[in-house]
């Protein structure tokens, strides 16, 4: 499958069950775990959850504007595409990230051996009763994992938008009155 078809694909069945409750950090890195479920390909009737945090953060150098640094995705391995042809797809399509850097890191993938519903079910649950309100419930297509969670950092980009512009200038404010 292609690129775009795998953007799609993620575009329709991607499900963001739970958010992190908080805005992400104006001026800092910030973590994002998260819990990816997807129907198992090789195990009908079974749930592939994938475990992780993306970080967000200002990377070193100035990336153009609209110019994102996407890293450990592997888009390259799983996709056979280059990050440049992720971005190139983001914006063509009007999708655009600010020039941060999203940096993916796995910490476990595994197979629950039930439903996706149960799935659902007992990691809500689990997510509930540990009062986690930093990670992620996504749900989305096995092999397009990776535009999934993209989807869940847009929604987190978009909706801390205000509050980081609110930050920014207070801090600039406080720059001018120094």
């Amino acid at each position: 499958m292609d690129i775009q078809a795998l953007w799609e694909k993620a575009r329709k069945q991607t499900e963001i069950l739970r958010m992190r409750l908080s805005d992400l950090s104006t001026f800092e890195t910030t973590a994002v775990p998260y819990l990816f479920l997807a129907e198992s390909s090789l195990n009908p009737g079974d749930t592939v959850v994938r475990r992780g945090q993306v970080l967000i953060e200002r990377p070193a150098i100035v990336l153009p504007g609209f110019s994102p640094h996407f890293e450990g995705f592997a888009f390259d391995t799983d996709l056979h595409v280059s990050d440049d042809a992720v971005t190139t797809l983001l914006l063509v399509r009007g999708i655009q990230f600010p020039s941060l850097k999203y940096r993916h890191q796995l910490s476990s993938l595994d197979l629950f051996e039930e439903s996706l519903q149960k799935a659902v079910r007992h990691f809500s649950d689990q997510l509930a009763a540990a009062e986690d309100v930093k990670t992620g419930l996504v749900i989305g297509p096995e092999d397009a994992w990776q535009f999934s969670l993209l989807l869940l950092v847009g929604a987190l980009v978009v909706r801390s938008a205000e509050g980081d512009l609110r930050r920014i200038l207070e801090q600039w404010r406080k720059r001018q009155q120094q």
